[in-house]
């Protein structure tokens, strides 16, 4: 098998200077427990919710948010 690219450049670092930048790699900085999707029903809670639901329910008893009030004004 061939060699990669990036191997080929970390063994002539290696030869060349003596540096070995495989030592230099951290532990896994992100986490790595198992991530789930939603479910059906939390998805549908997220729906609920994100457009915080402007018009209220309990607030507009038949949902309407707005009233139009005509007045008798030549009485």
């Amino acid at each position: 098998m061939a060699k990669s690219a990036a191997k080929r450049k970390r063994t002539h670092l290696l030869r060349n200077t003596g540096k070995d930048v495989t030592k230099l790699r951290n532990e896994i900085d992100f986490s790595t427990h198992i991530r789930m999707t939603k479910t059906k029903k939390e998805k549908l809670q997220h729906y609920e919710n994100k457009y915080k639901k402007h018009f209220q329910q309990g607030q507009y008893p038949d949902g309407n948010a707005f009233y139009i009030c005509l007045y008798n004004l030549h009485a």
